[in-house]
């Protein structure tokens, strides 16, 4: 039996820098969000060439589409580990991390673009079984990330967002831009 998470968050529940992915989220349904957002997110993907997805770059100094997707797993995972340690009211603060060095240290490009995919619904799957089960004091906690006080419920708020942030940079940057450079 799923827990209702309890309603959206407040600004102070997240850093500032997530004001941006929080937003994105529409839904006030968390579990209904991240279930929704994956299946979408593997509708975008798995038409994805693999040559495409590790080569195509809108500019000189992006990332590629395999990119984005290994660092959108990564994240989930630092992202649902944050979740886990704030829900259990851990106050031991949790640092940063870089986000550059994490896609640079593993060759996504080698990857299929369904191996990716996979991994990528496998990693949201187990957040969804961990945030399903909390409840509402657990979602309420406060814990210390990146210097900033946060909820688990701001966490996964950002977490969703992030997602969906990606998922538009690579249907407006890369999809749209590779199409009209096609014409």
């Amino acid at each position: 039996m799923s827990i209702p998470i309890p309603g959206r968050p407040e600004d102070s529940e997240y850093a500032p820098y997530g004001k941006i992915y929080v937003e994105r989220v529409e839904d006030s349904d968390l579990l209904r969000a991240l279930t929704s957002q994956i299946n979408d997110t593997e509708a975008v993907l798995t038409p994805l060439e693999d040559t495409f997805a590790a080569s195509y770059r809108y500019e000189p100094d992006k990332w590629t589409i395999k990119q984005i997707v290994g660092h959108m797993i990564d994240t989930e995972r630092i992202f649902a580990y944050r979740i886990l340690r704030v829900s259990r009211g851990d106050q031991t603060p949790l640092p940063a991390f870089e986000q550059n060095d994490y896609v640079t240290a593993e060759d996504f490009n080698s990857r299929s673009v369904s191996d990716l995919v996979d991994e990528l619904k496998a990693v949201r799957q187990s957040t969804i079984r961990l945030v399903r089960r909390l409840n509402h004091d657990a979602w309420l906690r406060r814990g210390t990330v990146s210097g900033y006080s946060v909820t688990a419920r701001g966490i996964a708020f950002m977490m969703a967002g992030h997602e969906l942030h990606h998922k538009r940079i690579i249907r407006e940057k890369y999809l749209k831009q590779s199409a009209a450079l096609a014409r």
